[in-house]
């Protein structure tokens, strides 16, 4: 069994009817989060720059597995689904996935360990806006409009 079967399995990824208007609120989402970070990294503030460049991620994300008709009840079966779903059909490349990843990882250091930098919170916010980019590209503009 694959880590996305076990994910589904666990019901940390449950399929469900895919929702345009979900999927245009997380879009809201991912672009306000990454506005907020852009922002916060002006400030200097790069702990909430990280955090919150995590969350625009996170948003985009899940944008893109609700596309596909499933919907996370995890943040890391959410990176699962976005590598089973778009990684695997190379409709995203893998570095999208993996700086997700590295971003996830940056978040968690950044809110617990209170573990945070300039260099880290750039690379969080460059990822998310790639993501971003990266989501809008692939999700259907008839979706988006």
């Amino acid at each position: 069994m694959n880590e996305f079967e076990i994910c589904l399995k666990e019901r940390k990824i449950v399929k469900i009817k895919p929702s345009i208007e979900m999927i245009k609120k997380e879009i809201k989402n991912a672009e306000y989060d990454l506005a907020r970070s852009k922002e916060s990294l002006s400030k200097k503030d790069y702990k909430w720059a990280s955090i919150q460049a995590y969350y625009s991620m996170f948003h985009s994300a899940k944008a893109l597995v609700l596309n596909k008709g499933y919907r996370e009840k995890s943040h890391y079966c959410l990176l699962v689904a976005l590598r089973e779903l778009y990684i695997k059909t190379d409709e995203l490349d893998k570095e999208s996935a993996d700086d997700f990843e590295m971003c996830m990882d940056i978040r968690q250091e950044a809110d617990y360990g209170l573990t945070y930098s300039s260099r880290s919170a750039e690379l969080s916010v460059k990822a998310a806006e790639k993501l971003l980019e990266a989501a809008k590209s692939i999700l259907d503009k008839k979706t988006l409009e």
